[in-house]
């Protein structure tokens, strides 16, 4: 589906003569565009960016869009992104810039030793919505760039050049205390041995701001795909995908926590050689100068680099695309394993987008009633699978779709 806006009176395009200029005269004017894809229009906001000018979604209408509209998301309430929405994410609609709070420090006293590994369930009662985990800034990007969507024609299109490319763009608008988030990440480039010396110096050029000398030892943010942890002569080392030459050293404590919090994720990587383990990681200069993980995260993906939390949700993941379906997969941010998301939403249907759940074997009754809860007051259909219990039925038929009366609906499972 292609975008159209009306400004000024009249409907226009990208890519239309005159567009910029259109779009350059709204934003003096301080005119909201309408976005066409719905009857009546949705009303945007124009953001200024490198001496450019961008229509963008306003905040917490994603939902009101088309579900063919580059503009749609699914409500915030189906997945984690709620909890940290307009508290841990701050949107400017004057400028298009986000700032957002986080968790984790990306500098360091010198001396002091490494938090507990992020992305970790934890017993203790603390508001985490007010910031983001690494694990939440992860999902939080990987949904900026757009990763988490799906429609046939990307088949065989997802690339890590493609990847790479998308993330950096989503972390080029956004700030952490009036710090451009880009110029503290580090995501590394496609490996050629033809152009190795110059994706070496680019490197160098990247890292260097982890060499200042003072009290606080700065830190950058690794987001890579991991190839190997293997044991190293003191604790672990650490090879990601696309660094040949270069390894992050992990020590035991560290090491084990991660065996033990992404156990699920790591036994699944294990298992089936098409997944993707993605690891968020703050790092800095070690001892001997190597590069040594402060705190870090993981997150598993499918091979068409779709995110998934486990064998159920890969399977259902897998299933839409092999069939060839359209939908998004919704993410957990910084909610629980206990709270329960839906896995994705299928964009495709009519008249309606279209919720689906997965119950994976063993959830708790408070689980399910939450769940029963969600989505009676979801505004999209909800399709349910009982994994373990039942086969996976039928994916929701493109052309009309009614919400399945299931126990989980009922409050009888």
């Amino acid at each position: 589906m292609s975008v159209c806006f009306l400004m000024g009176g009249s409907p226009i395009q990208p890519g239309d003569a005159g567009f910029e200029d259109a779009i350059s005269a709204a934003y003096a004017a301080k005119q909201r565009p309408l976005c066409l894809c719905q009857d009546p229009g949705i009303p945007m906001y124009i953001a200024a960016m490198d001496r450019h000018h961008i229509v963008k979604r306003m905040p917490n209408t994603g939902s009101q869009h088309s579900p063919d509209c580059t503009s749609f998301e699914p409500p915030a309430e189906l997945s984690g992104f709620g909890e940290v929405a307009g508290a841990a994410i701050i949107e400017d609609t004057d400028t298009g810039a986000v700032a957002l709070k986080l968790d984790f420090s990306l500098s360091k006293t010198v001396g002091r030793s490494a938090p507990m590994l992020a992305g970790r369930e934890s017993h203790t009662v603390r508001t985490e919505g007010a910031k983001l985990t690494l694990r939440a800034l992860l999902h939080y990007l990987w949904e900026e760039a757009g990763l988490n969507s799906w429609s046939p024609a990307m088949e065989g299109k997802r690339s890590w050049y493609v990847v790479r490319r998308e993330l950096l763009a989503a972390a080029a608008t956004k700030s952490v205390k009036g710090h451009s988030l880009g110029d503290k990440l580090f995501v590394p480039e496609p490996f050629s041995l033809e152009h190795k010396q110059e994706i070496e110096r680019r490197r160098t050029e990247a890292l260097a701001q982890l060499y200042a000398v003072g009290r606080r030892q700065e830190l950058m943010l690794l987001i890579g795909e991991a190839k190997s942890v293997n044991p190293a002569r003191y604790g672990f080392k650490v090879v990601v995908k696309h660094l040949p030459d270069m390894a992050f050293n992990l020590d035991d404590q560290t090491a084990h926590r991660m065996a033990k919090r992404f156990g699920d994720e790591l036994a699944l990587w294990n298992a089936d050689e098409s997944t993707h383990l993605m690891m968020a990681a703050t790092f800095g200069v070690g001892p001997a100068g190597m590069m040594a993980v402060n705190e870090m995260s993981c997150m598993l993906t499918s091979a068409a680099w779709l995110p998934i939390d486990g064998l159920h949700d890969q399977q259902l993941v897998c299933c839409l695309v092999r069939e060839g379906r359209r939908f998004r997969r919704c993410l957990r941010y910084n909610l629980a394993a206990d709270r329960p998301v839906a896995v994705a939403v299928a964009t495709d249907t009519r008249p309606r987008p279209v919720a689906m759940y997965v119950v994976t074997p063993g959830v708790e009754d408070d689980y399910l009633t939450a769940l029963r809860e969600m989505a009676q007051h979801s505004e999209f259909p909800a399709w349910f699978w009982h994994a373990g219990c039942e086969p996976c039925p039928a994916l929701p038929a493109i052309n009309g779709f009614e919400a399945v009366n299931h126990p989980a609906m009922k409050g009888e499972a």
